[in-house]
């Protein structure tokens, strides 16, 4: 039994089945990689596009890898080194690499929707890597592998996210995809930076840090997105840090065994402590390994691989 979807574009919709299929197969990549030889056959012959109109690290790193564990070829693009510099459209530039004759795209881009946009252009497969203050799936999806793999289930257990909100993709496809599985989940951070119409993501949504920590079985931290601030949002660093920092103080007050997650990248100091970010309750570099296996899954699922 395959996907009920046929693109990635996001969380939000998208069916507990669906997501545990993902997580399945991403366990069973997870072993793969574990192996000395970690290359599959079984997207040999595909090609796959990596669209990154925005910059990344691990993201593209490890998609790019996913594809080449899968025996699929692998094609980059960059906007800052393409004819979007001339002035291409998107739409131009995806029905252009199209008529190349590829399977697959993987797009990031700073505006929401466009990867739905995309499915609307071409018949290739769209993998969402992020879009604007939209989702970001793979994140999400690699987050809940992590807190599988460390706790055994998903179902019951209580998420704080905590940071920089309003800006932040991931925050929304966790919220989405997370209570999709049956966890509880609370989003936390300054008034200025939480979303207006809190209700539309259904969780909890607090400023008190305290509030949200509580019971809490996975804390996950998020950096403050400057970027795609205009100042004023809140008064320092200094006073954000003293707030919504966390340290090992308040690391203290928690459950022994909490884990402590980041999706990167760490501004250490700032929302995380690098005591808390290096000590033995954080996961961090178990979501980057991770993030490989899930994103080898989406890949083989949406490319005609079936279950076993």
């Amino acid at each position: 039994m395959g996907l009920q979807i046929q693109h990635l574009l996001g969380l939000e919709g998208v069916s507990a089945e669906d997501i545990k299929l993902i997580l399945d197969t991403a366990d069973t990549f997870y072993e793969v990689l574990q192996r000395e030889i970690k290359v599959v056959p079984t997207l040999r012959g595909k090609t796959v596009v990596n669209l990154f109109y925005e910059d990344s690290t691990r993201t593209r790193i490890s998609f790019e890898l996913a594809e080449k564990r899968l025996s699929a070829s692998p094609l980059n693009f960059s906007a800052s080194t393409s004819s979007v510099k001339k002035g291409e459209t998107l739409k131009d530039t995806i029905r252009n690499i199209e008529a190349m004759k590829i399977d697959m795209v993987v797009v990031r881009h700073g505006a929401a929707g466009v990867p739905y946009f995309l499915t609307q252009c071409t018949n290739a497969v769209i993998v969402n890597a992020g879009d604007g203050l939209h989702e970001h799936p793979t994140q999400a999806l690699l987050d809940m592998m992590t807190i599988r793999q460390k706790l055994g289930k998903l179902r019951g257990f209580k998420v704080a996210i905590i940071g920089d909100i309003f800006h932040s993709r991931v925050a929304r496809s966790n919220a989405w995809g997370m209570k999709t599985m049956g966890m509880d989940v609370v989003l936390c951070g300054p008034p200025t930076l939480l979303p207006q119409h809190t209700h539309s993501l259904g969780v909890p949504v607090t400023d008190n840090i305290d509030e949200a920590l509580e019971g809490a079985d996975v804390v996950m931290m998020l950096r403050m997105q400057l970027e795609r601030q205009s100042s004023g949002v809140f008064p320092s660093i200094k006073e954000y840090r003293e707030r919504y920092s966390l340290d090992l103080e308040r690391v203290a007050k928690l459950k022994k065994d909490i884990l402590v997650m980041h999706p990167g990248p760490i501004n250490r100091g700032v929302e995380l402590a690098s005591t808390v970010a290096d000590g033995n309750n954080s996961v961090v570099l178990d979501q980057v390994t991770n993030g490989v296996a899930v994103r080898m899954a989406v890949l083989y699922l949406l490319g005609g691989g079936e279950s076993d």
